[in-house]
């Protein structure tokens, strides 16, 4: 038997190896050599996990580990053909399958004939951050790592004014509109009134800030640590001609000290970044800055009970490093304990699945890897990651909550007795805004 032949052969016996408990296999495999083994009788394929070197078989998928398979596909060693996300629990069974030292002793030392392959290098993908956890310097470079790409890198999957967190599909299946909504139904769940003082903690490319003094009047200030979204902001600001009613700031939420000096204060994906262990710090702080009877709203991601605290490390790696994930008991826990009264929590996860999935498409289809904006390994990580993140939302294992909290002052929070004005009868939102303030 030829080398090839060989390496076919005891490929057969290691796929059959490892995904022995696999069950219905509802996948095509293909081979470095176009040999495809169908799905299980019966089933229909949907993708072809394509393995393109051999060794990709005996050093990725051996042991595999979440790492270690994200390494392989970003590489292009691994390739999957057709929805990326229907993927994803392969490679969960995989990760979760150790293979047996029996099973090594049988199949795996055959491997070691087979021709080696230069090893998968980051190519400076991976994170390097330095310093204490969540300090103030750490904080800046993990932000700057995930952030501060040149705005073309996230403007061909975005909607037009890069809204980068959960869209709210309420009147539409448009994300470019259901992004809108949810800037608005951020504002009616603040009920914000014109000439308040409205503080935006992570602002990213400052659609909430301009969108809320457009149209409700307010004074509107956002942070950021993101060098690149503060400059996209501050240009947004300018071009709707709002300097004197909206401003962005390149600092950090713990750099803030003027007490009782917002009477708004809402943060959207940024309590992911602030660790599980400065939850109760980050809480005190934005109580400290609201003017008492104010209220505030904390959109983030959270996970359910009994899950990690902590993205897995492939995320950490190359997406979001020293990023982490709570309960939402914990957050509320830690949000009462500062003296917030919790006036109401929103599931939004079914929302986050829809925008993911549509993130995903526009980058497939809009943005061609390897140019000027994203280079060919970059474009598969981030196919990757919104996939998997898709899935994670799908399945329940991560969630998105809204959730609105009070400043109340001796047993008023001022707020009424219904949600009645967050939803108003118009299936547009344009018919709303139109005659708003401008």
């Amino acid at each position: 038997m030829s080398l090839s032949k060989k390496t076919i052969h005891d490929s057969a016996g290691l796929l059959g190896e490892l995904l022995a408990q696999y069950h219905p296999r509802n996948f095509d495999i293909r081979l470095w050599d176009g040999t495809i083994w169908p799905a299980d009788p019966g089933v229909t394929p949907e993708f072809t996990f394509i393995l393109r070197t051999p060794t990709v078989l005996r050093d990725r998928l051996w042991k595999a580990s979440e790492l270690a398979l994200a390494e392989a596909f970003i590489s292009g060693d691994l390739e999957i053909d057709g929805d990326l996300e229907q993927a994803i629990p392969l490679a969960e069974y995989l990760s979760r399958h150790p293979v047996t030292w029996g099973s090594w002793l049988r199949l795996g030392f055959k491997s070691l004939r087979w021709p080696s392959n230069p090893s998968f290098t980051t190519n400076g993908l991976a994170a390097h951050v330095t310093g204490p956890n969540h300090s103030l310097l750490r904080d800046k470079q993990a932000i700057a790592y995930h952030y501060d790409h040149p705005p073309e890198f996230y403007a061909g999957w975005l909607d037009p004014q890069m809204v980068y967190s959960c869209a709210y599909f309420s009147f539409t299946d448009d994300l470019d509109a259901a992004q809108v909504q949810k800037l608005d139904y951020l504002c009616r769940k603040l009920r914000l009134r014109r000439g308040e003082r409205l503080l935006d903690v992570g602002c990213g490319w400052g659609a909430l800030i301009v969108h809320a003094a457009r149209y409700y009047g307010v004074q509107a200030c956002g942070i950021t640590l993101s060098e690149k979204q503060a400059e996209f902001a501050e240009a947004c600001i300018q071009q709707h001609g709002l300097m004197d009613r909206c401003q962005v700031e390149l600092r950090d939420y713990r750099q803030l000290s003027t007490p009782d000096r917002y009477d708004k204060i809402v943060s959207v994906g940024m309590v992911e970044h602030v660790g599980a262990t400065h939850l109760s710090g980050y809480f005190r702080h934005i109580w400290n800055l609201l003017k008492p009877g104010g209220t505030f709203l904390n959109h983030g991601i959270g996970i359910r009970h009994g899950e990690r605290c902590a993205f897995g490390p492939f995320v950490n790696t190359y997406v979001f490093p020293d990023a982490e994930l709570t309960t939402i008991s914990t957050t509320t826990g830690f949000a009462e304990t500062a003296g917030f009264e919790v006036r109401d929590v929103e599931c939004l996860r079914e929302h986050y699945v829809l925008t993911l999935r549509q993130w995903r498409q526009r980058l497939e289809k809009n943005v061609t890897p390897g140019s000027s904006s994203m280079d060919q390994s970059t474009w598969r990580l981030w196919r990757l990651y919104l996939a998997s993140a898709a899935h994670g939302f799908a399945t329940g294992k991560l969630n998105l909550y809204q959730t609105l909290l009070s400043k109340t002052q001796e047993g008023s929070a001022g707020l009424p007795l219904t949600r009645d004005d967050w939803y108003e009868a118009h299936s547009s939102i344009d018919s709303r805004l139109s005659g708003r303030l401008r």
